[in-house]
């Protein structure tokens, strides 16, 4: 794994707790907050030009699927908050890209979660295509 020095600046996307989020308690459900990350992953990757539906409809031949994820709980979200997603780009590997993403309430860190993503391509691990590492990177 190959860690980027100088790489791209982390990514942040606005996310609202919505009561379908929470438990019956209102405070965050734990499962939501994969869905919350997923966001961010996702909305990082598409400002960096790597959009899911352009890899699955133009061919490219291959996905990202979730390999590893660490979460630390630190403080609950509660139903209304408006939290912040933080996505940075930690490594890119021959077959993996390595993330951390934190979710903020004000200037409070809640959760920290560290992400493995694979690259997979029919079915199988794969290399990521040199396009993809460069518009990852910032450089293309």
């Amino acid at each position: 794994m190959q860690a980027e020095s100088g790489g791209p600046p982390p990514g942040r996307i606005g996310v609202r707790v919505y009561y379908e989020d929470t438990d019956f308690s209102g405070v965050v459900y734990h499962a939501s907050y994969l869905r919350f990350l997923e966001r961010g992953r996702t909305e990082f990757l598409r400002a960096r030009g790597v959009g899911h539906r352009e890899l699955f409809e133009a061919g490219a031949g291959v996905h990202f699927a979730v390999r590893a994820m660490t979460i630390d709980f630190r403080r609950p979200a509660l139903m209304d908050d408006l939290l912040e997603i933080e996505t940075a780009l930690e490594a890119v590997g021959g077959a993996s890209i390595d993330m951390r993403q934190t979710v903020f309430r004000g200037g409070e860190a809640l959760v920290c979660a560290s992400v493995r993503v694979a690259v997979v391509a029919g079915g199988r691990a794969a290399r990521l295509p040199e396009d993809l590492r460069r518009r990852l990177s910032g450089t293309g």
